[in-house]
């Protein structure tokens, strides 16, 4: 299905096609024969992007209508995340209980509408290093799901991220959703910013204890980065976490500030893992 919609830009309409597959096959075949078509399912970052002019592509691929690319199951041992998975539905029993911190993570994005329409997917593919979701994902050991008409590919979340909303997708590539493996033991997430919900993080933590001490922070770098140790280093890794960001100066917030909020999150995070 296409449609089209006016867009306004400064003195003059756009018109934006707007194409609307059923499945995921319909999907890849609209994105290869249109690779500039920007995928939209909540839309909660793109339509920002939208309104403030920052971008105006020329084909908008509606996702909303492809059952593949939703909800969540279990295979081999691992949790399947599909692209169109809601913050509501992450925040949900039993995924909850199966990954607190990404539930924990949801539950500080936006208000209730933006949970109910942001998804998963859209927070990989906008690649932002405040993106909530994906310190918990890399924590859990995210293997991200590419697909095309040429087939698929599987890539860890540590090598998707490439820098600030930038990632490794191709033209006619699409998110079909991440591969975690559960929490076996304590795992939670911490944020700070001027308020504790609606609001973009100055810095955020997700803490992973599971043999070893698993740390992923946001906003203190170019991309959110995972930091390891082993399960004797309790008492050094606030420091190596801190040590590991490469956080700026901005409004939100002095780099200085990011790296001790770092280092105290880690050890708030520790504590509450470790009890």
């Amino acid at each position: 299905m296409r449609r089209s919609i006016l867009s306004r830009q400064p003195s003059t309409l756009v018109a934006v096609d707007v194409l609307s597959p059923r499945t995921l096959d319909e999907a890849l075949q609209m994105k290869a024969e249109r690779p500039g078509a920007v995928p939209i399912q909540g839309g909660t970052d793109v339509m920002v992007d939208l309104n403030f002019d920052r971008g105006r592509p020329t084909a908008l691929l509606n996702l909303n209508e492809v059952a593949e690319l939703r909800g969540w199951s279990r295979e081999n041992g691992r949790i399947w995340l599909g692209s169109g998975l809601t913050y509501t539905e992450a925040m949900q029993p039993p995924l909850s209980d199966l990954l607190p911190a990404l539930a924990e993570a949801s539950r500080t994005v936006g208000g209730p509408q933006i949970r109910n329409r942001g998804t998963i997917g859209g927070n990989l593919g906008t690649a932002s290093p405040a993106g909530d979701a994906i310190p918990p994902l890399l924590v859990a050991g995210a293997d991200v799901k590419l697909v095309t008409l040429r087939g698929e590919r599987v890539v860890r979340l540590e090598e998707f991220l490439v820098g600030p909303k930038r990632n490794v997708l191709a033209e006619d590539e699409l998110i079909a959703g991440v591969s975690v493996a559960p929490a076996d033991s304590r795992e939670t997430f911490m944020k700070v910013g001027p308020r504790n919900a609606m609001v973009i993080s100055v810095v955020s933590l997700a803490l992973r204890v599971d043999g070893e001490l698993l740390a992923a922070f946001g906003s203190a770098g170019p991309v959110p980065t995972l930091v390891r140790a082993g399960a004797g280093d309790v008492h050094s890794f606030p420091d190596r976490v801190a040590e590991a960001a490469s956080p700026i100066d901005d409004v939100r917030g002095t780099a200085a500030y990011r790296r001790h909020a770092l280092r105290v999150l880690t050890r708030r995070a520790l504590e509450r893992c470790l009890v």
